[in-house]
């Protein structure tokens, strides 16, 4: 067996509010309950297993791979929402998105601040521009 990502943990202040966040704008199966976290199964297999924290933790950054149309659909929902984006890393090219490597790519926080990028192209796969 080649070595995979099987889940991560995502520590949020309210674990119902980031997991129904992630849910809803990424287009995702509704969360299960797992022990003390709310599961969000993503396409390949991999899930983000949302968990309540009271102690302070860092953000951190998430970057979901996804089609061009699933693009153009989870980007109207941050537009829709009304919802801050950025082309770059550090809140860089507001109101922007980029084009690294041929394809399409954005910025965007979730309720506690943890960055999520959504990208139509792995970095370094194509041009960069």
């Amino acid at each position: 067996m080649t070595v995979q990502l099987n889940h991560t943990i995502i520590n949020a202040t309210d674990r119902a509010a980031t997991a129904e966040f992630l849910v809803s704008i990424l287009g995702l199966p509704e969360p299960a309950e797992f022990g003390p976290f709310l599961v969000v199964q993503t396409g390949n297999g991999v899930s983000l297993d949302v968990m309540r924290s009271t102690e302070e933790f860092s953000r951190q950054h998430y970057a979901f791979l996804v089609e061009e149309n699933e693009f153009d659909t989870i980007f109207g929902r941050i537009r829709e929402g009304g919802l801050p984006y950025w082309a770059g890393p550090g809140h860089r090219g507001e109101g922007e998105i980029n084009t690294n490597d041929g394809g399409r790519g954005v910025y965007f926080d979730d309720p506690d601040g943890h960055v999520l990028e959504i990208l139509t192209r792995p970095y370094g796969s194509g041009d960069e521009q």
